[in-house]
């Protein structure tokens, strides 16, 4: 991730990833320590510091291994798709939940402890930083918020994690244990907390900051971290001041977009909406050679999505799509609960309609229903005529928590009953011209999976209110084990982590 109009400096990230993290957080090699200990002496190379921190945030949407399609690909609403059934086999083994310690992508692990390394050697470092003590202290705080952002996605997916809060050596990673998730949902709030008390309100100027995290932010984090601990009335509480008046303009400023569609606009970055957003660009010239790396910036999920050999007919309506890898194709199940909802056009592609018509065609290939994730899917017009590879250099943003997400979280918090839960569930569904319906938690689930299909959240949702067992049960989902994903082999030989239970 990128501030706007801000170039990568490669200098500092390579700093961080030899002083702190390899591939595997676990077995880091010693190089570049004397390096670290001069550098973060004045604001810029702090900032380039933090820059580097932000980055990680991408493991959303940046690379094959992606957070949004691997957790669109375990739910009910999505296949894992692709070229055949080898294609990618952690991807694959979560579809229909075959994933072990061996075929579990080790990114998913260490691309986050990553980004905790760079957090705390950043936090170590700035005390003694020459700068302004407003921007080291506002520094600080976005640092903490985000080290909170990744053990979030660790704890959350793992659960049974080691809680590292400073620098170590190489020889102190063998003897890293784990911790209660009690322990580390702690420190997780702690860190917010601490962050939401120093962060502006707002950005002082969007040109030049967009991407960075306000207190708005940072209280949305927050108070999802407290409903997946079932701590419903602190959660109520942040996310009402985010929220606002249902329908109106929070006091952050955020307010429902009119037109739902007008989310998926390449060009609507940083709406009003947009609560985390994830930053990309088609100028960072990606590549094959370090794609996935972190050295990209575009975004990998749309390219994955696209039909496999998407052609027009000669003067056709249809749109210009790119051909794509046809991943997380959808599910009939999702299809039928959108079929006739008004944000089916923003969400699905529908190939079969459009071959029916004679507007458009496509090669079926691995679990095709003849269904796309539309949300992500570009059209040519939005390739890039850079450097790199154009498959891999797509600008489209993604949301990590928008408007709508805190909207029904909200109203979840408050047991889905009352009259601000109605007003929330109202506002969601008033956007798109639907009317209202008796709000209960049921109504709300399903208004989530409506509304933030193909976002990465659909998962998340089934596990913490107890549905997996039952909506994945065709997949090959056990209770008891599935809930949580297997440590990646690499992490444990000569170490104290222990594997996750039934792995």
């Amino acid at each position: 991730m990128k501030f706007k109009n801000i170039k990568y400096l490669g200098i500092a990230v390579g700093l961080l990833f030899t002083a702190s993290c390899s591939e595997e957080f676990l077995h880091v090699e010693p190089k570049g320590l004397n390096l670290v200990e001069n550098y973060y002496q004045n604001e810029n190379q702090a900032y380039s510091g933090l820059v580097a921190v932000y980055d990680i945030i991408g493991k959303q949407s940046k690379g094959f291994e992606n957070m949004i399609c691997m957790l669109n690909a375990g739910s009910d609403d999505f296949f894992a798709g692709g070229g055949n059934a080898g294609d990618g086999a952690g991807i694959h083994a979560f579809d229909n939940y075959t994933l072990d310690q061996i075929n579990m992508p080790e990114s998913f692990w260490s691309d986050f402890y990553q980004g905790i390394a760079r957090a705390n050697i950043l936090l170590e470092k700035l005390p003694e930083t020459n700068m302004d003590a407003d921007k080291k202290a506002r520094f600080a705080a976005e640092t903490k918020a985000l080290r909170a952002y990744y053990y979030f996605e660790l704890v959350r997916t793992f659960r049974n994690i080691p809680l590292i809060l400073q620098p170590i050596s190489p020889s102190q990673t063998y003897n890293t244990v784990q911790v209660s998730p009690e322990e580390v949902y702690a420190q997780i709030e702690k860190d917010l907390m601490e962050a939401k008390g120093v962060l502006p309100n707002k950005l002082a100027d969007i040109k030049t900051e967009a991407g960075r995290l306000t207190k708005g932010s940072v209280q949305a984090l927050l108070g999802k971290v407290y409903l997946y601990q079932g701590k419903n009335a602190l959660a109520a509480t942040e996310l009402a001041e985010v929220n606002g008046t249902p329908g109106g303009t929070s006091i952050y400023g955020y307010k429902l977009l009119d037109n739902f569609a007008d989310l998926w606009k390449i060009s609507n970055k940083f709406n009003s909406e947009a609560i985390i957003e994830i930053m990309h660009t088609d100028k960072s010239n990606a590549d094959w050679g370090f794609w996935g790396s972190g050295a990209d910036e575009g975004n990998s999920i749309n390219i994955m999505v696209g039909p496999r050999g998407y052609t027009r007919s000669g003067g056709s309506p249809a749109p210009d799509y790119v051909s794509g890898w046809s991943f997380n194709t959808v599910t009939p199940a999702l299809y039928n609960v959108l079929k006739g909802d008004p944000r089916f056009d923003a969400t699905i592609l529908d190939m079969k309609a459009l071959e029916t018509a004679g507007e458009a065609d496509w090669e079926p290939h691995y679990q095709d229903t003849g269904y796309f994730l539309k949300k992500f899917a570009p059209l040519n017009s939005d390739t890039s005529s850079g450097g790199g590879a154009p498959a891999l250099n797509y600008k489209q943003d993604v949301y990590a928590i928008r408007l709508a997400d805190t909207y029904l979280m909200e109203a979840e918090a408050l047991g889905g009953t009352g009259a601000r839960a109605q007003a929330l569930l109202d506002a969601v569904r008033a956007r798109v011209g639907l009317a209202s319906v008796p709000v209960s938690k049921d109504a709300i689930m399903l208004e989530r999976r409506k509304e933030l299909a193909g976002e990465g959240h659909r998962w998340f949702d089934l596990v913490r209110t107890g549905a997996a067992a039952t909506a994945l049960k065709d997949k090959g989902f056990v209770a008891g084990k599935n809930e949580i994903w297997p440590i990646p082999y690499n992490n444990l030989p000569n170490t104290k982590i222990v594997q996750n239970p039934n792995y």
